[in-house]
């Protein structure tokens, strides 16, 4: 049997900014505790599966606030990444 060998990853700096969120991560924080509500002692497994059924039964025109709000997310970790980079050298 192969040993297998431990990869040694670098540690992640907490000062570096946090990454954007995707339009479905937006809906998805909404909706998660109205999910619960709806289905009492549901599993942590199963609220992904039912949100994830909610945001493909969305329309286009439904999914336009979320999917601004991670535009502009991602614009803020743009900002911050070029601000964290030009502050640490990298």
């Amino acid at each position: 049997m192969a040993e297998r060998r431990k990869t040694v990853r670098k540690k992640k700096d907490p000062d570096a900014p946090k990454r954007s969120l995707s339009a479905y991560m937006f809906f998805a924080n909404e909706n998660r505790d109205i999910v619960r509500a709806e289905n009492p002692g549901i599993s942590f497994g199963q609220v992904g599966k039912l949100l994830g059924e909610k945001w493909k039964a969305l329309t286009g025109d439904e999914k336009v606030p979320y999917e601004t709000k991670a535009e502009t997310d991602k614009k803020r970790y743009e900002k911050e990444k070029a601000e964290y980079a030009k502050k640490n050298g990298a």
